[in-house]
């Protein structure tokens, strides 16, 4: 059985919302360790999922770096624009790359973001590392995989399921870490109430169908119930990956 991590949950106000959160981590079947990585920060309010690439200490330190020094960067900045949330993106990039110098073997993570900010949420993006929306029973996929399988499935030379695509979902065009810094993808999105918010890691989004995520996040209960759901879910699903996710709902 994977072993779950205790979930993070609590409260947060924004402009005239209400955030409720919670968030959570299982390491599944695949690997010994979990090399995703957390955060969430009730103060900003602001959450993270990071994702590292392989096993080992390349995995391990790209996903650590990237919290590190991203989360303080975001906290720090004043007012959010696309200019302060990319250069705090290269701020952690840069430090990703240093702390691979001394690591032999690729050291890499994805990175979903989600900055709240009033009335918006900002959404910060890098890899496969997705974020969804649910409103008014209608769950929207916000984010895109930087893979040659979304180009390939989205341009029609590859097809679901088939053996090259799966391999394809593993070439990565953009991360954090990727020796030519590319950029990552900003979103704003409105905040209304009713809304369901997911960041989740491929350890989530790769093993649950569009119906079985739609479903649990349309239920009842609080989002530490929606949680729990996603992640036992993910279990039953044969726990084939570290699966990472974080809910939140506005009100």
């Amino acid at each position: 059985m994977g072993i779950p991590s205790g979930p993070q949950q609590g409260s947060a106000l924004t402009g005239q919302r209400r955030l409720d959160i919670a968030a959570g981590t299982d390491v599944g079947h695949k690997y010994s360790e979990n090399y995703d990585v957390l955060h969430i920060d009730l103060d900003r309010p602001l959450l993270l999922v990071a994702d590292g690439m392989g096993a080992g200490e390349g995995s391990r330190a790209a996903g650590r770096t990237t919290a590190e020094v991203l989360v303080p960067a975001l906290r720090a900045i004043a007012t959010i624009d696309p200019q302060s949330l990319r250069a705090a993106v290269d701020e952690a990039a840069a430090a990703v790359r240093a702390a691979g110098t001394t690591i032999a073997g690729l050291t890499g993570c994805t990175l979903a973001a989600i900055v709240l900010d009033g009335p918006t949420g900002w959404i910060v993006q890098m890899g496969d590392s997705r974020v969804y929306r649910l409103r008014d029973g209608w769950l929207e996929l916000l984010t895109i995989d930087h893979t040659a399988a979304w180009l390939g499935l989205t341009h029609g030379f590859l097809h679901a399921g088939a053996p090259d695509t799966q391999r394809a979902s593993y070439q990565l065009h953009r991360y954090m870490g990727h020796p030519a810094n590319p950029e990552p993808d900003l979103l704003a999105v409105a905040l209304r109430p009713g809304d369901v918010l997911l960041a989740c890691t491929d350890g989530i989004s790769d093993q649950l169908a569009y119906a079985q995520l739609s479903e649990i996040l349309a239920g009842p209960g609080s989002p530490t119930d929606l949680l729990a759901l996603l992640l036992a879910a993910a279990e039953a699903a044969g726990g084939n990956d570290n699966a990472t996710a974080a809910v939140v709902r506005i009100s």
